[in-house]
């Protein structure tokens, strides 16, 4: 997709570029700032190039102007989802405090993993499934 983005950018020229330009930069901003832990470097490289592609095709003022307005929209996008994430909390206790000890749980698991790859010989405890429990009619 970042590829046909490019030959898009190119065959379209500066002039009819400038409409669609947001669209473009958007899932290249996107890809340039994650932060997944298993990233593909190649397609980080390839949406910089294709960001400088665009860069000298519009120029550095126009480019810029662009980049920050989807940087800015990306930015509010972020904090409304983090907003919505604090009301929930305090709009429905019972779901957040569901997430909170997932966390919690995960966190343990990840901990206990982590310590059996650093020592092989050392086996920590693992939470015993209670699916039976769960699946029996208790009253």
């Amino acid at each position: 997709i970042f590829k046909f983005l490019g030959a898009i950018s190119v065959d379209l020229g500066k002039d009819r570029i400038k409409p669609y330009l947001p669209t473009i930069l958007t899932p290249l901003y996107r890809e340039l700032n994650s932060t997944y832990a298993e990233q593909d470097p190649t397609l980080k490289n390839l949406s910089q190039e294709i960001i400088e592609l665009l860069k000298k095709l519009l120029g550095l003022e126009a480019f810029s102007l662009a980049f920050s307005s989807v940087q800015k929209q990306a930015n509010q996008k972020r904090a409304m989802r983090k907003k919505q994430r604090a009301l929930q909390t305090v709009a429905n206790p019972d779901i957040a405090a569901r997430r909170k000890l997932k966390r919690h749980k995960n966190k343990a698991e990840t901990r206990k993993r982590k310590i059996e790859s650093l020592r092989p010989t050392y086996k920590a405890k693992r939470a015993r499934s209670h699916a039976l429990k769960d699946l029996a009619m208790v009253e």
